[in-house]
């Protein structure tokens, strides 16, 4: 633009992101989704411009705000977001205030009810006979990424199965499940993963 005689042309970056899950590329993860994504809020934030701009802000659009579960294609279409469809951070880039964490809106008006947990027995969260190993995966990168305590799956972990990735998935999807308030949707992970009544625990995994 400034070649052709527009060098004070106003900028908007209309979409910009990293995708937080994907399947088969390591680059895809919480980790590096929140590196860019902060950075850039950050960058922005500060005014600083480009080299070409300096001291100069531009109108920036993140794609996505929210994680698209019901996309269709590959995994990493569906894990562009700042916030999984039932309004829980997938990770803090910088725009949450205070350590407030969102909420869901009430229709109507008036205050979010608290979900109520399952009290018709015990579930667990467990994967899907047809998820793939890619999805699983993916599952298992995301729960360590959440605070959920993963050494048992780790290598000389009590829960720990060499090449079987579903046991590992298992243990993972269950932990970040009963963590999070037992309600389906901890379960859904894009739709790899199902609650059973069946409990999965096996030898000395306790899950």
């Amino acid at each position: 633009m400034k070649a052709l005689g527009y060098g004070d042309v106003d900028i908007a970056v209309g979409e910009t992101g990293w995708p937080s899950v994907c399947d088969g590329w390591d680059a895809c993860s919480v980790a590096n989704a929140q590196s860019y994504n902060g950075q850039l809020i950050r960058h922005l934030a500060e005014g600083k411009g480009t080299p070409l701009m300096p001291n100069r802000r531009f109108e920036t659009f993140i794609f996505a705000l929210f994680n698209e579960n019901q996309k269709p294609g590959p995994i990493a279409e569906r894990n562009w977001g700042l916030f999984q469809p039932d309004f829980s951070s997938v990770y803090d880039a910088g725009i949450l205030r205070n350590g407030q964490k969102p909420v869901a809106p009430v229709k109507g008006g008036g205050k979010t009810p608290t979900p109520r947990p399952v009290v018709e027995g015990q579930k667990w969260c467990v994967p899907k006979a047809d998820a793939s190993p890619g999805a699983l995966q993916a599952n298992i990168n995301y729960v360590c990424s959440q605070g959920i305590d993963c050494r048992p799956i780790q290598p000389g972990g009590v829960c720990y199965a060499a090449n079987n990735v579903k046991a590992i998935a298992t243990y993972a999807m269950n932990a970040y499940y009963q963590a999070n308030g037992k309600h389906d949707y901890n379960c859904d992970f894009s739709h790899s993963g199902v609650t059973t009544s069946v409990n999965p625990s096996h030898d000395n995994c306790r899950i």
